[in-house]
């Protein structure tokens, strides 16, 4: 299991995912779920994944370096090449499908699932910032201004925070902050999401990755976040008056 979140706003994206990979709990592994591609002053890509390691890796290994033909009889294209960014998403439905070819009847022989899912969001060129999440049946949906944010793997713990408080207009610092309060939610409720975590934020036209970061357990900062959101919870449930009707 895993949990990635990402927020597509008015002034650029935040991505955020941990790189736990569990299958038992004698079988924890640490694999990096975030991809970035970035051609400087021409186009920058984030992509995260949850579900079966395996598909994912081998999708988001096509969708960069195979290639897809998106139309029988036309050339490949991969995420270095499309135009856009919904030509970008259309690519890696396309690879989802590409490999549930190949792979998808093994599994199912097996009683497995196909599970892969994936966030993909960024910048090509002139084009708008967007963000997209893709299905295991290679269609996709797109964040908008009313709900400008993405999740996949573990994410009802995480989701409050970030349904409460972020909107389209949300400063991208402060959505870092939102992002990170998300992740530190989900670890503290789920054993399968844990560190160290990659982050991702890319201000809107400026075509170059402003952060890209893995945090660490011994990180001061996130350290210092994840006390002052239990410190500021404790204190707002007790100043919250009880009801008049208890005891």
């Amino acid at each position: 299991m895993t949990y990635c979140v990402a927020l597509r706003l008015r002034g650029g994206l935040v991505m955020l995912a941990d790189t736990r990979t569990n299958a038992g709990v004698d079988n924890i592994s640490t694999f990096r779920k975030l991809t970035v591609l970035e051609h400087p002053g021409e186009r920058v890509v984030g992509i995260m994944t949850a579900g079966n390691l395996a598909l994912s890796q081998a999708v988001v290994n096509m969708a960069l370096e195979e290639g897809v033909s998106l139309h029988e009889g036309e050339p490949k294209e991969t995420l270095h090449t499309v135009p856009s960014m919904v030509r970008a998403a259309q690519l890696m439905g396309q690879a989802v499908r590409e490999i549930y070819r190949v792979d998808g009847p093994s599994l199912e022989a097996q009683a497995g699932d196909f599970n892969v899912s994936i966030l993909l969001g960024g910048q090509i060129g002139n084009g708008r910032l967007r963000l997209f999440q893709i299905y295991a049946a290679g269609n996709y949906i797109e964040a908008t201004e009313d709900t400008p944010y993405l999740q996949i793997g573990e994410h009802k713990y995480g989701k409050p925070i970030i349904d409460r408080a972020a909107t389209f207009d949300t400063d991208v610092g402060d959505a870092l902050k939102l992002a990170l309060i998300s992740m530190d939610s989900t670890m503290r409720s789920n054993l399968s999401v844990g560190m160290p975590i990659d982050l991702l934020v890319y201000r809107k036209d400026a075509l170059s990755v402003g952060l890209s970061r893995r945090i660490k357990d011994d990180d001061v900062y996130f350290r210092g976040l994840r006390q002052s959101w239990s410190d500021a919870l404790t204190r707002a449930y007790q100043a919250i008056p009880g009801p008049d009707w208890a005891f």
